[in-house]
């Protein structure tokens, strides 16, 4: 049992590497699960056996009672600014004055916290944050749950390493979206994301946000020669390190650098807010030594922060799906960062108050993370109005009163039939995701309902090729064409109806957790919230909500009218024959098989009914072994349960 788990702690840390650190994965997502899930069963069931570098340890579970404070063992310094070229030039001349022949490295310096990890023995013991230099947080609990930090070496080295822990934009824009439509405020940028969520007590949440790291410097006393040496040194113990760099044997070459990249930030999947130059050569580092604050031996040249003046025109207020009520200005048009920018981000009321917003107001303007136009603040020498900016009291869609909750910063509708809400609604039923009704797209739902042909989920599915062909751009074919696809979507299974319904928490992974579960949308409809929330990875706000929906009489009256337009209400995922070959039977797969991909045989067994479990247990009913099949197959002889081959499983 602790060589087995052992083995599986070994070979899910390295597919691990080799998925988020290498991006070059050597098994299928359903293979590393099936590893995993033996591994959780197996940890269970032995708690005192758990190995500190288990990738169980990734995910939910630990609320921190807060940060206590750590004592880095070497200083963690912050780095002398540079703004322009001649600062550049005055650093390097500094250098050179010690140092006549000398090279740099130039690295991109990410937006993002700085963090310190320790390993002994190749076992990560301690993550920081870098706090003064000198006295950071242990925050060691939330930075397991960064997925591409190992938990685990390579090597049983003593170090302490260096780097950055940023947010990804796309997981930005997606925490972002979630926090607006749950009515709490949105993140400002990817950096102060990233900081928010490693100062979460729960770790659930750190997990859940897929924050990435950058490492770039081996702290601890290294046995490399140059930065380059070490930076290789940390690729190769399975840190993520930035490829985007370059060595540089002068100011002209660094300069080179620095404009080629300031012409592609805009295009890199993460924030950075400048160039880090340091000298390559170690030992000169160790000559020119440090100031009090900063070494000698390194600079970091900072992008210019772009900001203008506009003024605004308007407001417009628009409704999301979820009933969040949004305000953006309206603009003067301004170039900023390469676009030209007349709309930007208000946020919410709560924000407007904060900035104190008037009406015709001249505001400074700037691209938060360099990707969202928002405000910043007003220019008030030049306020033209004393009259706030109005703040709407009904829907701008339905006329309702709009409610602004104790617990929320954002108005919000809360009229079921709200027309801005069930067109967004509408919207994400047919997207790719839930319903993925090709063709019917924002721009013909728009149509659909300045003709009055729906009012909402369930009317697309009285839709006729007549009624479509009414629509303005619409002919024959395009009109069956999309008529065609609506009734395919009846066929979908149920989990992506569960999604396209829009009820809140609940996403296209729950959808499906639930259906899995629950097997048709009656049954989950009544089930018992406290069941609901027994799921693993659920919980009460999913049950709630859940709840709520399901309760509301037009929820109920929805679901009729999607029954009895035949509207598919199961779950297809593991639909078998009733007299499949395994049809019940439990079965272990283990060791190596010749033909099959352990994905490709779990599928096959999945196909003839047998529910695919990773451990030998009294319950398993059947093991498929391949050669080298080790402890599962000598726990299954022990227990007399039947064993078969690869052979075998095929001539099913």
């Amino acid at each position: 049992m602790k060589t087995r788990m052992k083995e599986l702690v070994e070979l899910l840390n390295r597919y691990a590497y080799e998925y988020y650190t290498k991006d070059t994965p050597s098994v299928s997502d359903s293979e590393y699960d099936q590893l995993y899930r033996e591994l959780v069963e197996l940890e269970t069931a032995h708690p005192d056996e758990i190995l500190p570098e288990s990738p169980t340890h990734r995910v939910g579970g630990v609320v921190l009672k807060g940060f206590t404070k750590y004592q880095h063992q070497y200083p963690l310094y912050s780095l002398q600014d540079a703004f322009s070229r001649e600062e550049l030039e005055a650093f390097d001349q500094r250098v050179r004055k010690e140092f006549s022949s000398i090279s740099y490295v130039c690295e991109l310096k990410i937006d993002g916290l700085s963090i310190s990890l320790t390993y002994e023995n190749g076992v990560l013991v301690t993550g920081a944050t870098r706090g003064d230099g000198s006295v950071g947080e242990d925050i060691t609990e939330n930075l397991k749950r960064v997925k591409d930090i190992p938990l685990v070496l390579p090597e049983p080295v003593n170090i302490t390493v260096r780097g950055e822990c940023y947010m990804p934009r796309a997981s930005f824009d997606r925490v972002n979206q979630i926090r607006q439509e749950n009515g709490e405020p949105e993140f400002a940028n990817p950096r102060n994301a990233a900081a928010g969520t490693l100062r979460q007590l729960d770790t659930k949440i750190v997990a859940k946000r897929n924050l990435a790291t950058f490492l770039y410097q081996e702290v601890s006393p290294t046995d490399q020669s140059s930065q380059e040496g070490v930076l290789e040194k940390l690729a190769r113990l399975g840190f993520v390190v930035n490829q985007e760099r370059v060595l540089a044997e002068d100011m002209e070459q660094i300069w080179e650098f620095i404009q080629k990249v300031a012409q592609l930030r805009e295009d890199l999947p993460y924030d950075i807010d400048g160039i880090v130059i340091k000298v390559n050569d170690l030992a000169v580092q160790e000559e020119l030594g440090f100031t009090v604050k900063a070494p000698k031996w390194a600079v970091a040249y900072k992008f210019p922060a772009e900001e203008k003046e506009a003024k605004i025109l308007s407001v417009d207020w628009t409704v999301g799906r979820t009933g969040v009520v949004t305000p953006t200005a309206n603009l003067t048009p301004v170039q900023l960062a390469g676009t030209t920018v007349s709309r930007a981000t208000l946020h919410n009321v709560d924000y407007i108050a904060e900035k104190d917003i008037h009406q015709d107001d001249t505001v400074i303007v700037y691209k938060a993370g360099d990707i969202i136009p928002a405000v910043l603040r007003v220019v008030k020498d030049k306020r033209v109005s004393d009259q706030a900016l109005a703040i709407p009291t009904q829907c701008p869609s339905c006329q309702s009163e709009l409610l602004h909750f104790e617990d929320e910063v954002a108005l919000r509708c809360i009229n079921p039939l709200c027309p801005a809400q069930m067109k967004e609604g509408l919207n994400h039923f047919a997207s790719r995701d839930a319903m993925n009704i090709t063709g019917l797209g924002p721009a013909v739902v728009e149509k659909l309902f300045a003709a009055q042909l729906v009012e909402d989920v369930a009317g697309i599915y009285r839709l006729t090729v007549e009624d479509l062909l009414t629509l303005e751009g619409f002919k024959e074919k395009s009109a069956e064409k999309l008529y065609e696809a609506i009734q395919a979507s009846k066929e979908n299974s149920a989990e992506k109806l569960l999604f396209g319904l829009g009820i809140r928490h609940v996403g296209s992974k729950v959808s499906q957790i639930l259906l899995q579960e629950f097997h048709d949308i009656d049954q989950l409809a009544t089930a018992d919230p406290e069941r609901i929330a027994s799921i693993d990875s659920l919980g009460m706000v999913v049950a709630e909500s859940l709840k709520s929906y399901f309760a509301q009489e037009g929820s109920k009256r929805l679901l009729q009218e999607l029954k009895e337009a035949s509207v598919n209400m199961v779950y297809l995922g593991e639909k078998v024959a009733a007299d499949a070959a395994l049809s019940g039977m439990t079965v272990v797969l283990t060791g190596k098989l010749e033909r099959l991909t352990r994905s490709e045989a779990k599928a096959k067994l999945e196909s003839l009914g047998a529910k695919v479990t990773g451990s030998v247990s009294k319950k398993t009913d059947l093991v498929v072994a391949g050669s080298d099949a080790g402890s599962k197959l000598t726990k299954a002889q022990e227990l007399g349960i039947q064993v078969e081959d690869e052979a075998w499983l095929e001539s099913l």
